[in-house]
C-alpha cells in the first residue's frame, strides 16, 4: 500500500512507493562527489590547504547540480522523457546540500568564530552574494514538498520556484568573483547557463524547439560566453577586450569555454533531432515539484 506521506518514503522510491532505478542512480551520483572528497581528505590529497580546497569543491558541485536541475526540462521535452521529472526535486535538494556543506566548511576554516563568519559575509560582496543564493536555495528546498504545492497552489508555487534562475545568476557571480584571475571554469558554467536560459526562451509551450533553433542557440550561447569572458577580463584585469575575444578561436592550448559551450549546444541539438526521430510523443506526467 503506497505511503501517504512523501517524507516517509525513501528517496529511491517513486510516488507509488515502487523502486525507481532512475532515482537510485541519481541519488548515488549526487553522493559520489562528497564521498570522493571525504576519501581525498582522509588520504591527505587535498593539498596544503585542504579545508579551502574542500570549500571550493563543494561550492562548485552546488552550482553544477543546480544547473543539472535546470537541464531536466530540456531533457524531458527533447527526449520525450516524462520520467525525468522524478529527479528534479532530488537534484534541487542535492544542490542545497552541497551549498550548506560549503557554508559549514567556511565556518570550519574560520575556526567556528561565528562573529567573524557573519562579518565576512556582510563585508565581502562576493560572500554576500553567495549567501543570498544559499538563502534562496533554502527557501526552494523548504517549499519543494507536495504540502507546499497544495498550500501555495500550482501557479504560485511555480512562480516561486522560477527564483531558481535568479539564484543561479547569484551563484555564478559569486563563483566568478571569488575565482578572481583564472575564470575559465566560471565562464564555462556561465555559458552553459546561457544555453539553459536561451532554451527556455526558444521552446514553445510544452515542447522542444526545432533542431534548427537549437543549432542557432549553440552559436548564440558560444558567442555570449566569449563576450562574457572578454568583458570580464577587460573590467577585472584590464586585459584588452579584443585579444581575449580572438583567443577563443585559438585552440593551440586547448578549447576555450566558448567553444566547449558551442560543442555542448550542438550535442543538445543532435539530441533534440534524435528525440524527434524517436517516434510519437509519449504522454507527459502531471507536473510535479520533483
Amino acid at each position: 500500500m503506497p505511503r501517504s506521506n512523501a517524507i516517509a518514503r525513501p528517496p529511491w522510491r517513486n510516488r507509488q512507493d515502487h523502486f525507481s532505478p532512475l532515482k537510485l542512480a541519481v541519488l548515488l551520483a549526487l553522493c559520489l562527489p562528497a564521498l570522493l572528497l571525504a576519501l581525498w581528505a582522509a588520504r591527505g590529497e587535498l593539498g596544503s590547504r585542504p579545508v579551502t580546497e574542500a570549500i571550493h569543491m563543494t561550492g562548485l558541485w552546488a552550482i553544477r547540480i543546480l544547473l543539472i536541475s535546470l537541464l531536466v526540462t530540456p531533457l524531458r521535452q527533447m527526449l520525450r522523457w516524462p520520467r525525468a521529472l522524478l529527479v528534479r526535486r532530488m537534484l534541487g535538494l542535492g544542490a542545497l546540500s552541497y551549498a550548506l556543506i560549503h557554508l559549514l566548511l567556511f565556518a570550519v576554516d574560520l575556526k567556528w568564530d561565528l562573529a567573524k563568519v557573519i562579518s565576512e559575509i556582510a563585508l565581502r560582496i562576493y560572500l554576500t552574494i553567495g549567501f543570498a543564493a544559499l538563502l534562496g536555495l533554502v527557501v526552494l528546498g523548504v517549499t519543494s514538498t507536495d504540502g507546499w504545492v497544495r498550500r501555495l497552489g500550482g501557479r504560485r508555487w511555480q512562480a516561486l520556484h522560477r527564483v531558481a534562475y535568479a539564484i543561479a545568476v547569484l551563484a555564478l557571480v559569486h563563483f566568478t568573483l571569488q575565482t578572481k584571475l583564472d575564470v575559465t571554469e566560471a565562464m564555462l558554467t556561465a555559458g552553459l547557463f546561457l544555453w539553459l536560459m536561451g532554451y527556455r526562451l526558444l521552446a514553445p509551450k510544452g515542447g522542444a524547439p526545432a533542431p534548427i533553433r537549437l543549432v542557432a542557440l549553440a552559436f548564440l550561447a558560444a558567442a555570449g560566453t566569449a563576450l562574457l569572458e572578454a568583458g570580464w577580463y577587460g573590467v577585472a584585469t584590464g586585459i584588452p577586450f579584443w585579444p581575449v575575444l580572438q583567443a577563443n578561436l585559438d585552440v593551440t592550448f586547448g578549447l576555450r569555454p566558448a567553444l566547449w559551450v558551442g560543442l555542448a549546444g550542438f550535442g543538445m541539438a543532435a539530441l533534440g533531432l534524435a528525440g524527434r526521430w524517436g517516434g510519437a510523443p509519449r504522454p507527459l506526467l502531471r507536473r510535479q515539484p520533483g
